[in-house]
């Protein structure tokens, strides 16, 4: 999480993981944290970068971009297809509708959920439009793209994953995107998006999770942490879509105890809740699941001393 850690300890912590036995690493694209206690919001396209350049052998992805507000879709195309040069072939474009609390910095307001995803859908076009490689006009509802052309291409066309939190949503981005991204084990989702066939980029479909962890030695200094740091995670992304600021994240969860979280979050030592919480998951068809562990300052002893067991259970238990 690029809220939780700053960019040098960033791209060290990706040089751990991929060191560790981790095949692929996400990373959130953000102008806030969440809270103000997780005190970080760097630009997550350099760290990438030099994540890219550090590392070797694991895939990278945006998890997720929003190309519709911050960004416009042309800039996005621009930074993923020079990203995935500099990965050699390892990066995925991880795409979704966005929050208020990072799109908001522009001052150009805050759409409804219909037209964010029709946004997305125009955003998706472009960038894959620009992906192509020739000179691109575009006139749409939302976006206007004038004589732009993309001179550094990959060999590949970049696989593109699309954040999806319900069904109907599929009929739209399927036909887009490559990849399902979505936060929670439903397997109807899955089953769905799985009925469509795949755009003609040559890459497998995937669908890949995320989950929070708060693995630490003391269990009730892995609950204080998760409680100071992701308690917001309890709103559900019908809240947390639309709240502006940290301290409307702050107000928001003010009434969200440390047993609340630890109900939904596993935390502590046991490595066995965490393979229990990614079995959903796999039973789900879900592909890849993300783990975020949360607290930058716990992520080395996590690496040096769970990360190794953690994924020999869960490969295991995934035989």
């Amino acid at each position: 999480m690029t809220e939780q850690a700053g960019p040098k300890d960033l791209v060290r912590y990706a040089i751990d993981a991929e060191r560790v036995g981790f095949d692929f690493e996400v990373s959130s694209d953000h102008f806030f944290p969440w809270l103000s206690s997780q005190g970080h919001a760097p630009y997550a396209w350099s760290v990438l970068g030099a994540v890219a350049h550090a590392t070797e052998r694991v895939g990278l992805m945006t998890y997720v971009t929003c190309p519709t507000i911050r960004y416009h879709p042309a800039i996005i195309a621009q930074k993923s297809a020079t990203l995935q040069i500099l990965a050699d072939g390892r990066f995925t474009l991880g795409l979704g509708s966005g929050e208020n609390l990072n799109e908001h910095v522009v001052g150009t307001g805050w759409p409804g959920i219909a037209d964010r995803q029709s946004m997305l859908v125009e955003a998706i076009e472009i960038i894959r439009d620009l992906h192509d490689g020739g000179l691109v006009d575009f006139r749409g509802e939302y976006f206007q793209v004038d004589s732009a052309r993309i001179w550094d291409l990959p060999d590949d066309r970049v696989p593109i994953g699309v954040a999806v939190s319900g069904e109907r949503g599929i009929g739209e981005f399927r036909p887009l995107a490559d990849h399902l991204i979505a936060v929670e084990p439903d397997a109807g989702i899955v089953e769905q998006w799985n009925r469509y066939e795949s755009p003609d980029t040559g890459a497998e479909s995937r669908a890949i999770g995320q989950i929070p962890i708060c693995w630490d030695s003391d269990r009730d200094a892995a609950v204080a942490r998760a409680h100071d740091q992701f308690r917001w995670f309890s709103g559900g992304w019908e809240v947390n879509a639309d709240l502006p600021t940290t301290a409307g994240f702050a107000a928001a969860t003010q009434f969200v105890t440390p047993e609340n979280v630890a109900d939904s979050i596993p935390c502590g030592p046991d490595l066995d809740a965490i393979v229990d919480a990614v079995r959903p998951y796999r039973e789900a068809g879900f592909t890849d699941i993300a783990l975020v562990q949360i607290g930058g300052a716990s992520q080395d002893a996590f690496l040096a001393q769970a990360a190794g067991p953690l994924l020999e259970k869960l490969r295991t238990a995934a035989g």
